[in-house]
């Protein structure tokens, strides 16, 4: 009996030394950048959780620590930051820290671009952002202009009374922008959208739950069944569109992004895959979300509304049609999407990391591999440099007010450099097509008795459906 009680006695004193090494080790200031000390095991994830999600939890920390502020993410140590003058400091930063975007594994695998660190993640974006010149996005307007009338076309058929589902409506014109443009003219049919949109929501739905409650469900469960049996039908879509543009080879007349990736990737299935389908996701979800938010604030608006309609009609006149000439030309235009951008904090935060050798930020030693967090929504409503941050003005964005801010206060698609968004310039032209097109047509306003409230998951979207009505324009 004593025996098996020293033996019980010696196996938990161990327990408790290492316990407390543990801690010791994790806990132990490895840099100067203040901030928290692990909380349990998982060193503050635990604390992110008790937030809502990681938008919120950065904006308590940077609250509580300034603009430069360190936690832990599970056992490593991790800076984020929320400053114009910060942000400058790592725009040269490439390599982008695989353990804050491992939650996307299952979604875009890890042979995705969003995992290419060093010389190949650099190559594949030399290559693919030939497909985002001023050159190749021209060749878009017409079939994102027809993919804009068929949503106008929806609307003009309800009546004044009708509601409709703006963010479903908002969702399916990106699937189809997304899809002509970016994978060409196979899917042009409403069928195979709507058939891309209804698995694409499926897998995305998953990957959100699994932001609130990281288990993953056995694949054998009915969850896990269907969520693979989206996923293998997102599959076959993606290389159907595939061996459609195979036979086009590199210098088609209209080469398209997957015209890139394919030459790029030549013989690796797998990675053509991974590539072409966390573009499209990049296209959905902005776009789809900045319209969503655009069009809600408008409405909510009507001043702002009709500001825009006058300028949409004086420079585009008998035309009524955006072009490669007159986009430059729709100023007030450019101003909403970019509050809209702001306010909805459409996207939260990036990641970098130097993960060779230690370097300074903002003053401090930064150990090798340290992910440092871009704190972008954090930034979006720093009252420093938007007062009133609540508040929804495009003419904060006038040369007037832009006056004395730094460039970086506002980075919607990230920090500057080679891995800043590669599709903002796509997203600003599809955006700009299908706003101009429903405020020309329409005046558009709000159900009443709606609350929306903004929803942080891997982008930020309203956590309800908003409903809208439209009345046609004389």
């Amino acid at each position: 009996m004593l025996d098996t009680f020293g033996v019980f006695a010696a196996v938990f004193l161990m327990a408790l030394v290492v316990a407390i090494l543990w801690y010791y080790r994790t806990s132990r200031k490895v840099s100067t950048v203040p901030g928290l000390s692990p909380s349990g095991q998982d060193g503050n994830l635990s604390d992110v959780g008790k937030a809502g999600n990681l938008h919120e939890f950065l904006i308590d920390l940077h609250g509580r620590f300034g603009p430069i502020a360190s936690f832990w993410w599970e056992k490593q140590f991790t800076v984020s930051i929320a400053s114009p003058d910060l942000f400058k400091e790592q725009q040269n930063v490439f390599d982008r820290p695989p353990l804050l975007f491992q939650m996307l594994t299952p979604l875009v695998t890890k042979h995705s671009i969003q995992f290419a660190n060093g010389e190949d993640g650099r190559s594949r974006r030399r290559d693919y952002d030939r497909a985002f010149n001023a050159n190749n996005l021209s060749i878009h307007y017409e079939e994102l202009h027809e993919t804009a009338y068929e949503i106008a076309d929806k609307w003009a058929k309800l009546g004044p009374e009708d509601h409709i589902p703006l963010g479903e409506h908002m969702c399916l014109f990106a699937v189809k922008a997304v899809l002509v443009t970016l994978l060409g003219d196979t899917f042009k049919s409403e069928k195979e959208a709507l058939n891309f949109k209804h698995n694409f929501d499926v897998v995305w739905n998953e990957m959100e739950k699994r932001l609130g409650d990281p288990t993953i469900p056995d694949e054998n469960s009915p969850r896990g069944q269907y969520f693979k049996k989206a996923m293998d039908n997102l599959r076959e879509i993606v290389g159907k569109a595939v061996k459609e543009r195979e036979p086009h080879g590199a210098e088609n007349r209209d080469f398209l992004l997957i015209d890139a990736i394919l030459v790029h990737h030549e013989g690796d299935e797998e990675k053509k895959f991974a590539d072409v389908f966390s573009y499209m996701i990049a296209g959905l979800h902005t776009t789809g979300n900045l319209l969503t938010w655009a069009i809600y604030f408008v409405a909510k608006n009507p001043d702002m509304q009709e500001q825009l309609y006058e300028e949409i009609k004086s420079q585009l006149g008998k035309t009524d049609r955006v072009t490669h000439d007159t986009i430059s030309r729709l100023k007030y235009l450019r101003w909403v999407l970019n509050e809209a951008l702001r306010c909805g904090v459409v996207a939260t935060y990036a990641a970098r990391y130097v993960p060779d050798k230690d370097h300074t930020l903002g003053g401090h030693l930064i150990p090798k591999g340290t992910p440092v967090i871009h704190a972008l929504g954090v930034l979006l409503k720093d009252k420093k440099y938007w007062p009133d941050p609540e508040k929804f003005d495009p003419e904060r964005f006038s040369p007037k007010n832009s006056k004395g801010r730094p460039a970086f206060a506002f980075s919607p698609y990230g920090v500057g450099g080679q891995r800043q968004c590669p599709g903002y310039r796509f997203a600003y032209v599809e955006a700009s097509i299908l706003l101009a097109t429903i405020i020309q047509r329409f005046s558009v306003s709000l159900v009443p008795g709606q609350t929306v409230v903004p929803r942080h998951g891997f982008v930020t979207h309203p956590a309800e459906e908003v409903w809208v009505k439209v009345t046609k324009r004389s």
